[in-house]
């Protein structure tokens, strides 16, 4: 798998972290215990710090990024969802952030909330507890996320992490 150090940047992955081999992880990233992260998904921690809580999904085509002035941080038990892009935001513990999603600097989702699939959440909004953001530009359906949602997404994805950390074998070669 391709992970980099960038100078004195260096990648701090906990080793029951399940990082595909087709993932890009390059400079300031820390990945949590049991986190996954999937296949075509980068995190470049060239400009700041990217940490990734414990049993936090990272699912594939995923791009997480940074500001000089912004770290992105995903907290614990999350799931980040298929082609999602985050910079420079915060989302918190026992959160979602579905697929396609963009969400951008100085954002915090809070948790318990949902980010809905294709949602575009602008430069500063706040995404409270219970909340569902959806559209693009994002608009709050307060206490519409479905916790449940979030904890059967994390439970499959630290299984599947699993899973393919003892199966998964290339036989193209």
């Amino acid at each position: 798998m391709p992970i980099y150090a960038l100078g004195t940047q260096v990648p701090d992955i906990d080793p029951t972290a399940y990082v595909h081999p087709d993932a890009v992880v390059i400079g300031s990233v820390t990945i949590g215990p049991e986190s996954t992260i999937w296949a075509g998904a980068v995190l470049r921690g060239d400009d700041g710090k990217i940490v990734i809580g414990a049993r936090t999904s990272i699912q594939d085509g995923t791009v997480i990024h940074t500001t000089p002035m912004y770290p992105t941080t995903v907290g614990d038990d999350c799931v980040i969802g298929h082609i999602v892009h985050l910079e420079g935001c915060t989302i918190e513990s026992n959160s979602q952030v579905s697929s396609g999603s963009i969400v951008l600097h100085q954002v915090v989702v809070r948790s318990g909330a949902i980010v809905a699939a294709n949602a575009v959440v602008l430069n500063g909004m706040e995404v409270p507890s219970g909340a569902l953001a959806v559209g693009a530009p994002a608009t709050i359906k307060l206490d519409r996320a479905r916790s449940g949602d979030i904890a059967m997404g994390v439970a499959a994805y630290v299984a599947k992490g699993r899973r393919f950390r003892k199966e998964l074998r290339r036989i193209d070669e």
